[in-house]
């Protein structure tokens, strides 16, 4: 016995003359191909589930119907499935059957194995006069507690510095800022 939804009985009945031999015929087919399927109401438009997955759905419009397959990888979208003006334009019965159980074998493929991370960027060395100034401040307890993206930043960006006094305003900042609790980009986080 299929897995009906009575909203989809109003959804045929709301429409056209045209529209309702090619809803039922369609709606026959899926329940007769996947008896396992489920109704629902997606979108506001009649679907096809198949453990809680779409396969496939049909929407009626005001001189058309289209019939659509999740996931298709046919080309040109829903091809002759697009515009059925009647029950005489509807698709050959094995095109729709062969759409439907290739909808089905995506949904039971195995996905693809989740692509592995790169690994952590390492944490650079500290610079010396960096780590003398933490040092100094008693600051570098505070600095090893950071994340490790947190003290890459503040390390990258003293070491790219140009000239010493350039680097030495930078660690002076750095100091500062990690005194405060504050990461290298503490200005543009969200409060």
């Amino acid at each position: 016995m299929p897995t009906t939804d009575p909203r989809i009985d109003e959804h045929i009945a709301k429409a056209g003359d045209f529209a309702r031999p090619v809803l039922k015929r369609f709606r026959a087919l899926v329940h007769r191909e996947i008896p396992d399927c489920a109704e629902a109401i997606k979108w506001g438009m009649p679907h096809f589930t198949l453990g809680g997955k779409n396969i496939a759905g049909m929407a009626a419009f005001k001189r058309h119907v289209s019939v659509f397959f999740h996931h298709d990888e046919q080309p040109g979208g829903t091809g002759p499935f697009r515009q059925i003006a009647s029950i005489d334009d509807f698709p050959d019965e094995s095109a729709v059957i062969e759409r439907l159980h290739a909808a089905v074998e995506r949904l039971s493929a195995p996905k693809a194995a989740p692509r592995s991370k790169a690994p952590p960027k390492p944490v650079p060395d500290l610079p010396d006069a960096f780590a003398e100034a933490l040092a100094v401040s008693a600051s570098r307890e505070r600095f090893d507690a950071m994340p490790p993206g947190q003290r890459r930043e503040y390390i990258e960006w003293i070491a790219d510095a140009k000239t010493e006094a350039t680097r030495d305003k930078r660690i002076a900042q750095a100091v500062e800022w990690i005194g405060e609790g504050k990461s290298r980009n503490w200005k543009y986080q969200k409060c």
